[in-house]
């Protein structure tokens, strides 16, 4: 099976974790001790975030999967 990449999505995905932090007022440090997740290079769109991973993070942050992807379509729109 193919590795299928979207690199607009992944920087958009990225753009919105890095969003999010930041209006937390978070570090990424702070982020890794909570949820044991290094959001620095997903912040960077240089890795393929898991779905599960994505789930954790809005757990964290305390939206639903949904509500991150309508953040990414609203931008998009933009």
């Amino acid at each position: 099976m193919q590795n299928i990449k979207n690199d607009l999505l992944i920087k958009e995905i990225a753009r919105q974790i890095k969003e999010l932090r930041l209006s937390r007022n978070l570090s990424q440090e702070d982020v890794y001790l909570d949820t044991d997740i290094h959001c620095g290079r997903l912040e960077q769109g240089k890795n393929n975030i898991t779905v599960s991973t994505l789930k954790v993070l809005c757990d964290y942050f305390q939206i639903s999967l949904s509500e991150f992807f309508n953040r990414i379509e609203k931008q998009s729109l933009k």
